[in-house]
């Protein structure tokens, strides 16, 4: 049963690479579009920084859940 909740909070950490992969895909969008139009770089500034913060809330999230599921208690003792 222990190993059963470290293999939950392990896959529960996912979500981490997730908004880690998010957060790089949105900055490597930005550098595109800045290198293939300059004039709207403050425009898509604006919204890479909104993509930013959505992408990593993400993570607190991922993480409190990983957290709680290796600090529970086991459900039944043997």
């Amino acid at each position: 049963m222990q190993s059963a909740k470290f293999i939950g909070a392990g896959l529960a950490a996912i979500g981490l690479i997730g908004a880690g992969v998010g957060i790089g895909t949105i900055f490597a969008a930005l550098i595109e579009a800045t290198s293939r139009n300059p004039a709207m770089r403050a425009a898509c500034f604006t919204q890479a920084v909104l993509g930013f913060a959505l992408a990593e809330a993400t993570g607190p999230g991922a993480l409190s859940t990983q957290t709680s599921l290796a600090q529970t208690p086991p459900m039944c003792s043997p």
